[in-house]
């Protein structure tokens, strides 16, 4: 009667596990049932807000579910990408990763609470951008040499604007490791401050996002000497990269992705992964990367963990080596 019973037993707890085990797979099958939170961890109306809700919008007709963007901003994105960090990884809730927040962050502060590599899992990358190097049209400088040629004759004497561990400000530090210069900068709280300096003459020289610069390009009150990407961009195809001035390899980009918390289960970020790159070649996302100059990167987790990795190490060593802080 004992082994009866403990054979029962044993029958009804199999049976509750296969049930477990099987709704499990059955919700992750269903995958999304209800609404997916995305965080952008920056104020919306910026670049990388517009980013998190073109995807979720494109997001929501192909998985039949609400996407939703919440903002939590401060800190240059590190506040909501802690916090997405600890929250349950069910794939409800994904996060908006990026250059700053997840790369950059990493070379500045040495205490960050979250671990880009550890603590999310890379989905997908979204969008890829250079900075250019623009000049106000009254400085003499027509090319990247003539930049080197003054900055080396002259250490110290040419100014530059920069938003501190802004993509602008990296590419700043590493054109100036790059081509071994010394140079000034003019620390701003803003882009929005430092773009009207330049136009206004006060400060020479800086980089900025190449969607922000074009209709001051087009309007002749910036002159582009470069972009920081490893190709020429569409919108300046008459402007030469920086490698092409003659610094071979050098490559600076702003970015973003989408990335879910650690421990979502594979079956969902799978469904993530394939519905990205679906939305990725929807007309409506090409057509609007395109008009204002970023690239579709290479779809998948796999191309972007990597890409992410080496981010981190590419600004870390940069930032080492300026002996930069965080603010």
């Amino acid at each position: 009667m004992k082994n009866r019973r403990l054979a029962f037993a044993l029958i009804a707890q199999a049976a509750i596990s296969f049930a477990a085990m099987t709704g499990v797979a059955h919700a992750q099958s269903d995958y999304p049932t209800k609404p997916v939170k995305i965080i952008v961890p920056f104020p919306p109306g910026g670049t990388s807000d517009v980013m998190g809700r073109m995807l979720a919008d494109e997001l929501t007709k192909i998985l039949k579910q609400p996407f939703i963007v919440e903002n939590i901003a401060g800190a240059g994105g590190t506040i909501g990408t802690d916090r997405a960090s600890k929250m349950t990884p069910d794939g409800y809730t994904l996060i908006q990763t990026g250059v700053g927040q997840n790369a950059v962050a990493h070379g500045l502060d040495a205490n960050l609470k979250y671990n880009s590599m550890r603590d999310f899992v890379h989905i997908s990358q979204i969008h890829s951008g250079p900075n250019v190097l623009v000049v106000h049209p009254a400085t003499p400088y027509k090319s990247v040499k003539d930049v080197v040629a003054y900055a080396k004759a002259n250490p110290g004497k040419l100014d530059y604007g920069f938003t501190h561990a802004a993509s602008g400000h990296m590419a700043m530090e590493l054109f100036k490791q790059t081509a071994g210069i010394y140079m000034t900068g003019i620390s701003y709280r803003g882009g929005g401050p430092m773009l009207t300096d330049i136009l206004g003459g006060t400060i020479p020289m800086m980089f900025i996002n190449q969607d922000a610069a074009l209709p001051h390009v087009k309007a002749g009150k910036l002159r582009p000497l470069a972009v920081t990407s490893a190709q020429r961009n569409p919108l300046y195809p008459d402007v030469p990269t920086i490698a092409e001035s003659g610094y071979k390899g050098f490559e600076a980009l702003s970015w973003s992705g989408i990335s879910a918390i650690k421990g979502t289960p594979q079956p969902i970020v799978d469904k993530l992964e394939a519905a990205v790159a679906q939305a990725m070649q929807s007309e409506a996302i090409k057509q609007r990367m395109g008009s204002v100059g970023f690239i579709i990167p290479a779809q998948g987790s796999k191309p972007y963990t990597a890409f992410v990795k080496q981010e981190i190490d590419t600004w870390t060593r940069v930032i080492k080596t300026a002996g930069l802080k965080a603010e």
